[in-house]
């Protein structure tokens, strides 16, 4: 069926009534929509068509390297030929200096056109702003540019088989030699992108290690720079040990990796791994929340297609049928709801973005950035299993390449930290750092988007607002926060998501279609924003897990 298109005036829309992008110093409108088209014709003639070749052909481990469908090679000739792996990184280091959610805005449309593509680039973004933040003059001078230019690709090597979530767990170790360099031994599992043939393999590794006496737990954890390649040009002495078969993502080469010795050089001191990483975690947390935004998205460009063309029965009671399905009650509950997702997942992501590239509101960052993750993945993930639904039967087909969409988007609750990971730390850390900072500034923001809202969204916010105080004040005081802190993550999404689309729809006139975001503003209040007080009961609810015996749990 029918490849991603890009959806330009949305993006557009979104970035400039949704996210404020206009409030970054160096923002450039008809810049960004000239660059933002011309990303669009390089996705969806380049990208997008890559999509069925990946599914099917998948990755293939061939005399222990990772091979990748040669079309998707061609492909990335011509994206790093057009400068687009730069496109957010400083001049200085190479790159465009653009504002960074230009990148993120590229993100979500190659996520939407071929997420396999995606997942195996989105890494280097991550990994320069690591180094940026925390890497040496050195280190930024030699590897940024490198990055930049697209000549590497990057990796984040953190799990281990015994130390999944639980980084303290880890066992590779890294031991310094005399020349002021390390050397790494050990092995990681699921590292996307631990080789590939785009760039040859040239590849940089980021590695979570442990040093020789180290203190257990993350604390005792340091990160390194581990090169493909070393100087000379030889390979450095690091290997694919596996290639993961997986439900989806099949183009995307999932590695075992094997340091055996490795050279490296650490990033900072001994022990400032974990704390160093956290840069490229959360950046790759709001990433993966980028790409639950493009999936959703091409859902609802499937389902709408579909639902346009298929006749079925009669809708209502006039006429002779069969009418399109789009026109039955049922339907168009779940393409509204699709709707509703991608733009309302695309706004609030978007701003949450130019909120961190603002770098005014640290800990409305440290809430939004899992809400974000958690919320978008779980709308990437309804938005894929309702096209399934409206396509009906063929929809369980491959054919229709949408069954593709659900498989693919199974794993961003999981990775980069699963979704209940995010929950609990949302409600066990971060609503308790600085006496509450991280809830009266998103207070702040939900009572900035309500005064700009129409009365009867406002009324929606303010009652949301009510019941946030409420399921807060429990969460506060629970010890045991297993039952309720997804159900608190996601009240705190909704209202987010609530808060994005009332600012849409207070700039409705300015929309591609401005009736289609009046109605589907109205089903976002009126049908899906009434959960919230089912999540705040729930939140209520004494009850606690940790109580009941473990035989409850056992086989």
């Amino acid at each position: 069926m029918i490849d991603y298109k890009t959806p330009l005036a949305d993006i557009l829309f979104a970035l400039k009534h949704g996210a404020g992008a206009d409030r970054l110093g160096h923002w450039d409108a008809e810049l960004a929509s000239d660059v933002l088209t011309h990303a669009g014709a390089m996705v969806d003639g380049i990208i997008a068509p890559l999509d069925p070749i990946g599914d099917m052909e998948g990755t293939r481990l061939v005399d222990g390297r990772a091979v990748m469908p040669p079309q998707f090679v061609e492909a990335y000739r011509q994206f790093k030929e057009g400068g687009w792996p730069g496109l957010a990184v400083d001049e200085e280091y190479g790159g465009q200096g653009l504002p960074h959610i230009l990148a993120s805005a590229l993100s979500e449309m190659l996520s939407g056109a071929c997420i396999t593509y995606q997942m195996v680039l989105s890494l280097a973004h991550g990994a320069m702003r690591t180094l940026i933040a925390s890497g040496s003059e050195a280190q930024r001078k030699t590897w940024v540019p490198r990055l930049a230019s697209g000549d590497y690709l990057a990796t984040m090597c953190l799990t281990e088989p015994q130390a999944g979530s639980d980084l303290g767990l880890a066992r590779t170790m890294a031991t310094p030699v005399d020349d002021g360099s390390w050397r790494i031994s050990g092995g990681k599992i699921f590292i996307s992108g631990g080789d590939q043939n785009l760039t040859d393999g040239r590849i940089m590794h980021l590695v979570l290690a442990r040093t020789p006496d180290a203190p257990a737990g993350v604390k005792g954890l340091s990160l390194f720079i581990s090169p493909s390649h070393l100087p000379d040009g030889s390979r450095n002495a690091i290997s694919v040990v596996r290639l993961e078969e997986k439900m989806g993502m099949h183009a995307s080469p999932t590695c075992q990796v094997a340091f055996d010795g490795a050279q490296a050089e650490i990033v900072g001191a001994p022990g400032e791994g974990l704390a160093r990483m956290f840069t490229m975690m959360n950046a790759e947390r709001l990433d993966v929340a980028v790409q639950g935004v493009g999936l959703a998205e091409v859902a609802l460009q499937r389902s709408l297609a579909y639902a346009t063309e298929r006749r079925q029965g009669r809708a209502g009671s006039g006429g002779s049928g069969p009418d399109p399905i789009n026109r039955h009650g049922d339907v168009r509950r779940m393409l509204l709801t699709q709707m509703a997702l991608a733009q309302g997942c695309r706004a609030m992501v978007m701003r949450t973005l130019v909120d961190l590239e603002l770098g005014e509101s640290p800990a409305l960052m440290e809430l939004m950035t899992p809400v974000c993750k958690a919320f978008a993945t779980e709308a990437a993930q309804e938005t894929a299993s309702l096209a399934i639904q409206i396509h009906g039967g063929y929809g369980f087909l491959r054919e229709y390449r949408v069954e593709q969409i659900a498989r693919d988007a199974r794993i961003t609750p999981i990775y980069e930290g699963t979704n209940g990971i995010q929950a609990a730390t949302v409600a066990g850390r971060v609503i308790r750092m600085d006496n509450g900072a991280a809830l009266r500034e998103f207070r702040a923001e939900v009572e900035g988007a309500a005064a700009q809202a129409t009365p009867a969204f406002a009324e929606r916010l303010m009652d949301g607002l009510a019941a946030l105080d409420r399921a807060s004040a429990a969460m506060l005081a629970r010890r045991d926060l297993g039952l309720t802190a997804t159900s608190y993550l996601r009240l705190i999404g909704l209202l987010a998501f609530g808060a994005a689309w009332s600012r849409l729809e207070a700039a409705a006139d300015f929309a591609p279609d401005p009736g289609r975001i009046r109605a589907t503003a109205s089903f976002v209040r009126d049908w899906m924003l009434c959960e919230i007080h089912a999540l705040a009961e729930r939140c209520e609810i004494s009850a606690e897990l940790g109580s009941l015996p473990d035989n409850v749990f056992e086989l």
